[in-house]
């Protein structure tokens, strides 16, 4: 078979709430943003681990809001114009990773988190550790952050798992054989960044081998233990 090369995804990610897996593991999440905007102090923090679906829903609740979208964790950037940003729906992306010299700092936090309630505006701070455990050298801020309410979305369960690897597969351009998604859901741990490392090596043995992906493939490039016999058809 010649070798397939596939060309690099173009087509943005989508964030809206139909392609969303939902269960049991991000139910509290799901019900923290549809509260929106009732919010207490309009404020919510959004938390849970790398791959699990806080940018997903963070992204479809900024577009059904309206919401301005921050980085927190921007470098090289002019600063904030906090005037222009008061009364607005405001989503600030990895708040737990900011650090001194980027967008967010303490004081621009402690302001955002401020201005969130007033004439109408509202905050989405998304990150992945709870925010009672962000370091905060602003004393003010620090109270702001314990206070703040907390939706949580927990390690994946077999429902988002399957719907991780779905569509890392879609993304890659990849139909697996219809064998793959069991023997890789009996495998796998239940991590999203575990599933999309599967899928990444894959999607390169794949490509350089010019071979189809399945159960054989996967036997060969990931390491589960198995007996040859468990990779054939």
């Amino acid at each position: 078979m010649p070798r397939q090369f596939r060309l690099p995804l173009t087509t943005p990610p989508c964030w809206d709430r139909e392609s969303f897996a939902s269960s049991p593991t991000n139910a509290q999440a799901l019900a923290g943003l549809d509260a929106w905007p009732a919010w207490p102090d309009g404020r919510l923090a959004l938390v849970g681990p790398a791959g699990t679906g806080k940018t997903h829903l963070a992204r479809d609740w900024a577009r059904r809001a309206g919401a301005v979208v921050i980085e927190a964790a921007t470098l090289n950037h002019a600063p904030l114009d906090l005037a222009s940003l008061r009364g607005r729906p405001l989503l600030v992306e990895d708040a737990d990773r900011r650090a001194d010299g980027d967008l967010v700092d303490d004081e621009t936090l402690f302001h955002l988190i401020n201005m969130a309630g007033v004439d109408g505006g509202s905050l989405l701070l998304t990150g992945r550790l709870a925010p009672v455990a962000w370091e905060a050298a602003v004393p003010d801020l620090r109270s702001r952050l314990n206070a703040l309410t907390v939706a949580r979305i927990v390690e994946p369960d077999d429902i988002v798992l399957e719907a991780v690897l779905r569509r890392g597969f879609e993304a890659a351009g990849i139909r697996p054989t219809a064998d793959l998604y069991p023997y890789l859901m009996a495998r796998l741990p239940r991590s999203a960044p575990a599933a999309l490392a599967a899928v990444a090596a894959l999607d390169e043995a794949a490509a350089a081998q010019g071979r189809e992906v399945n159960k054989a493939l996967a036997l060969a490039v990931l390491d589960f233990g198995d007996s040859e016999d468990e990779g054939e058809d």
